[in-house]
């Protein structure tokens, strides 16, 4: 009887040491990119909550799930923008402008990912242009009062703060300091 249950005693060991490693890794990718963030706390809060993060095995992984997150929500604004332009005709032009600069938020990040391996470089730079985007939504409607523009606003308040993270997974990869 105990001859059959010490292999099934390793098998449980081995399992358990394996998903230890892989959680001490995505901890320390996840742990490397929170570092370079303003907002430390919502960043360790954002990625080990995402799936893909969290179990993470490598760097690369983290990396690419904190691009994942960005393009996400980015798509959410993107689809909320426009809904909003359908629905809000006396400011159809601005929310349309905050709907096309979703579109390029949503299209810079897919190409960060898309040049994670081969170019971590221009990944990093795909990622850094997604502000010059939410800087226009908030030229666009951050001085209007209305419940639509202020929420669209509150989300581009969010859509920096993921792409802060992003940026600074990318920097992992392609570090833009000495």
């Amino acid at each position: 009887m105990m001859a059959s249950s010490s292999p099934c005693l390793v098998a449980v060991f081995v399992a358990i040491w394996i998903q230890f490693l892989s959680i001490s890794a995505s901890k320390k990718s996840i742990d490397a990119i929170c570092q370079h963030v303003t907002d430390k706390r919502f960043c360790i809060k954002t990625l080990t909550a995402y799936p893909p993060a969290a179990s993470a095995t490598n760097t690369f992984q983290t990396v690419s799930a904190a691009i994942h997150i960005a393009e996400s929500y980015a798509e959410k604004c993107r689809k909320f923008t426009e809904k909003t332009a359908k629905e809000n005709p006396k400011m159809k032009e601005q929310f349309m402008d905050c709907q096309d600069a979703y579109h390029r938020i949503v299209m810079s990040l897919r190409s960060a990912a898309g040049e994670l391996k081969v170019s971590p470089d221009t990944s990093n730079y795909d990622v850094m242009v997604c502000t010059d985007q939410t800087t226009m939504v908030k030229d666009l409607v951050g001085k209007n009062r209305d419940v639509a523009s202020n929420t669209i606003m509150k989300m581009t308040l969010m859509m920096n703060k993921l792409i802060a993270i992003a940026a600074a997974a990318t920097d992992l990869l392609f570090p833009t300091e000495p």
